[in-house]
Formats: C-alpha cells, sequence, structure tokens
C-alpha cells in the first residue's frame, strides 16, 4: 500500500449522487458551448473581446472545469482530508444549483451585453462560489491530516475565491466603467483561474491520482511541498507587478511557467516508469493534457521572444485552447475515467453489505466504463485539439473541427451515464431503494 492509499478514509465517502451531479452536467455546458460557437461562426470567433467568444470561455470555465472541480472536492475532502461534511446532499444541491443558474446567467449576459444580466449572474455566482470556498474552507481548516494535497487544495481554493473577487470587480466594471482597467481584470482573473485555481488543483488532486490509480513511484516529498507555494508567490508578485514593473512581472511569468513544466515532466517521468506497464486509456489522457502543457509553455515562450509570428488573436486562441482544452479537459477525462468507476464500484459494495447480500457478482471497474468507451472519447478529444489548432486560421476547418470537440463531448456524458446507469440497474435487480 503507497502513502497515498494510506491516507485515503473510504468509510467517510459522501453519498455517490453528491459529485455525480456535477460530473454529469459539466460535459452538457461543454456540448452547449460547441453549440454556441457552431451558431456564431468563425467571424464571431475573431477576437477574445467578441461577446461570443466571452460567454464560450465561460460556459467551459465555469460550466464544465469549474463543475468537475467543484464535485471533485466534495467528494475528495471526506475521503482525503477525514472531515465529513454536514448535509452533503443539501449542500451538492444548492451549490450545483446556483452554479448552473449562475453560469447560464452570464453566457446569458455576454450575449445581450446588458447590465442588469451581469448584476445578477454576479449575484448568483457570489453565492455559488462564495458557498462553496466557504463550506471547502471550513473543512479544509478542520482538517486533522494536514498533508501536501490538502496544502494545494487550500491554496487552490485562496485562487478560486481571488478570481471571484476579480470576476465580481470585472461585473461592476460593468455598470461603472471608471471603476478599473478591464484589460487589465480579465489577465489577472485569467490567470488566478487558470493558473491558480485549475492548475494548483490539478497538481494538488494529482499527488494522489497519479501513485494510487496509475501505480506509479511517489512525487518527491521537496516537490511535493514547495511547488504550490512557489506557484502562489509568484502568481501573486505578478499580480502586484503586472501593469508597473513589465520586465520584472515578465520574469515572474517565466517562473510561473516553469513551476508547471517541472511538473509535467516529474509526472511524465513517473508515468513512463509506472510499476504496471499495461496499456491504460487513462494514462493516454495524461499524456495528452501533459504534453498540451508543455507546448502551451513553448508558445508562450514564442510569443515573447518572437511577437510578430502569430498574430495577437491566433496566438490567445491556441493558447486558450491549449490550456483549457488541451490541459484541463484532458486531464479531468484521465481523472473521471477512474474515479467514477471506482466510485460506483465502491458505491455497489457498500450497498450491497448493507442489505446483506452476496457481492461476487458485481461489475469491475472495467466493466462499468470500458477501455474501449474511453479510448473512443480520447481519439475523438485529441482529433478535436489538433483540428481546432486550425481552426482559426483556416475557416473551412472550423466546423469540422467543433462537430468532433462535440462529438467527443457526447461521448464523454454517455460514458458517465451509463456507469450511474448500470449502477441503478445493478441495485434495483438486487431489489435496493435509492441510490
Amino acid at each position: 500500500m503507497t502513502p497515498s492509499v494510506a491516507l485515503l478514509s473510504l468509510e467517510q465517502t459522501p453519498p455517490i449522487t453528491v459529485p455525480l451531479r456535477f460530473f454529469l452536467t459539466a460535459p452538457l455546458f461543454a456540448l452547449a458551448a460547441v453549440l454556441l460557437a457552431l451558431w456564431l461562426g468563425p467571424e464571431a470567433m475573431s477576437s477574445r473581446w467578441q461577446p461570443g467568444v466571452l460567454a464560450f470561455t465561460h460556459l467551459f470555465t465555469l460550466g464544465y472545469l469549474s463543475m468537475v472541480m467543484f464535485g471533485a472536492m466534495l467528494q475528495m475532502l471526506p475521503v482525503l482530508v477525514g472531515v465529513q461534511l454536514r448535509r452533503p446532499l443539501i449542500v451538492a444541491r444548492v451549490i450545483h444549483g446556483l452554479l448552473v443558474v449562475g453560469t447560464l446567467l452570464l453566457v446569458t449576459a455576454f450575449l445581450l451585453n446588458t447590465a442588469i444580466w451581469f448584476v445578477g449572474a454576479g449575484l448568483v455566482l457570489a453565492l455559488a462560489i462564495g458557498g462553496f470556498v466557504v463550506v471547502v474552507g471550513l473543512a479544509l481548516w478542520r482538517a486533522g491530516s494536514v498533508h501536501e494535497t490538502v496544502v494545494a487544495m487550500r491554496l487552490a481554493l485562496l485562487a478560486l475565491a481571488i478570481t471571484l473577487i476579480l470576476g465580481l470587480w470585472l461585473v461592476l466594471t460593468h455598470l461603472d466603467s471608471s471603476l478599473g482597467s478591464r484589460m487589465l481584470l480579465v489577465d489577472l482573473h485569467l490567470g488566478w483561474g487558470l493558473l491558480g485555481w485549475m492548475g494548483l488543483l490539478v497538481v494538488g488532486v494529482a499527488y494522489q491520482v497519479v501513485p494510487m490509480f496509475q501505480i506509479t513511484a511517489e512525487y518527491h516529498p521537496q516537490l511535493r511541498r514547495w511547488l504550490p507555494w512557489v506557484a502562489v508567490i509568484l502568481l501573486a508578485t505578478w499580480s502586484l507587478l503586472f501593469s508597473q514593473a513589465v520586465e520584472l512581472a515578465w520574469l515572474l511569468a517565466l517562473g510561473l511557467a516553469m513551476v508547471f513544466v517541472v511538473f509535467a515532466l516529474v509526472t511524465l517521468r513517473l508515468q513512463r516508469r509506472r510499476l504496471r506497464r499495461l496499456p491504460d486509456v487513462t494514462v493516454d489522457f495524461w499524456y495528452l493534457g501533459l504534453a498540451c502543457l508543455l507546448a502551451a509553455a513553448g508558445l508562450w515562450l514564442l510569443q515573447q521572444f518572437s511577437p510578430g509570428l502569430l498574430s495577437p488573436h491566433l496566438f490567445q486562441f491556441w493558447w486558450w485552447l491549449l490550456v483549457v482544452v488541451g490541459v484541463g479537459v484532458s486531464l479531468i477525462s484521465g481523472m473521471l475515467y477512474k474515479i467514477v468507476p471506482f466510485l460506483v464500484w465502491l458505491h455497489l459494495n457498500n450497498r450491497m453489505q448493507q442489505a446483506g447480500q452476496w457481492q461476487g457478482d458485481l461489475p469491475t471497474m472495467r466493466q462499468l466504463i470500458t477501455g474501449r468507451q474511453a479510448r473512443r472519447h480520447l481519439y475523438l478529444h485529441a482529433a478535436a485539439v489538433i483540428s481546432l489548432l486550425s481552426g482559426m486560421q483556416w475557416a473551412w476547418m472550423f466546423y469540422p473541427a467543433f462537430m468532433l470537440l462535440f462529438a467527443a463531448f457526447a461521448v464523454q456524458w454517455w460514458n458517465l451515464f451509463s456507469a450511474m446507469r448500470l449502477y441503478r440497474q445493478v441495485l434495483h435487480k438486487a431489489g435496493i431503494q435509492g441510490v
């Protein structure tokens, strides 16, 4: 048993519907984002400041990435931290509902560009994200075992709180443009959201998921201890100097990029030396995500040293695509195809034991979501990422690329839904009520 597995408190796992409601909703928002892009067309996606692009972006970042990460944290808190949430079903339902409504309101606000919609979206998202920060923050504060994953989760939660504050500040600029530079606030909002919230949570979860599920050695203790702190310090200092000391801010941004490059290289090295060398599609999702992380860092460096090589729009779209779709969606997918089958299998065993029934004919984790199902998603997703890189440069590739991405998320949703459907079928066959 590795140290990662030893930290788990599986008897404290919350009801399966707590994380699954978030996991099953996320691909639907991604599908909505793709449909929006197809409806708008390439001309309306020609600038990061276009209303349609901003709506499309937040369907991904709030509706997909944060949706999954909220569900994952609510699931992992009792298991990794050993803190039992009070009334987890009610907490999950309220936060999930507010996040769904708030995301839809914000997308509507961008498309209509009306201040009242921004105010409504800001209020609902403040309740959703602020409530999540308070609930999870209190749980992390009460953590009995403060290991490196707990520290990384605390720092990621801090980054989420800062992202929320910057987002609400941006909402106020729609009411009064003199309250701040929208361009500056957007860049800070983007940095804390993608590099702070998403980046640090991925790092913290990887400390547990990679060794436990992919059968690798542990991350080096010094890297586990210091990498999240270095990232937060660099990100905070960069934020303070972003508009004042440009050259120093550039060096800090370079250091921040190198932090995540080191994480990617170390993770790839662990995975290449993993103890179980059998083919594993979830590891392949990680290979794709980490390759996109390295590509995003290389693209940023290329733009800094040769700014005339790519147009600002093309660079911004490619970087966003590599980070959000290439890194975020790929790594999240790799985690989901391990976490969801494990949760379904675990809860089936627990329910059968509680009912006093024999468990010999329960589906295995590999049967709940087969390697073929997950690999079909991987191929579609990889093809979509590659196609999208050219989709904004050559208009004729725009629609095929987004149709591939639509197919990828449709397959992902069906895979996750099928696992949950099988869970319900097994319980129904055994005569066990509820989920």
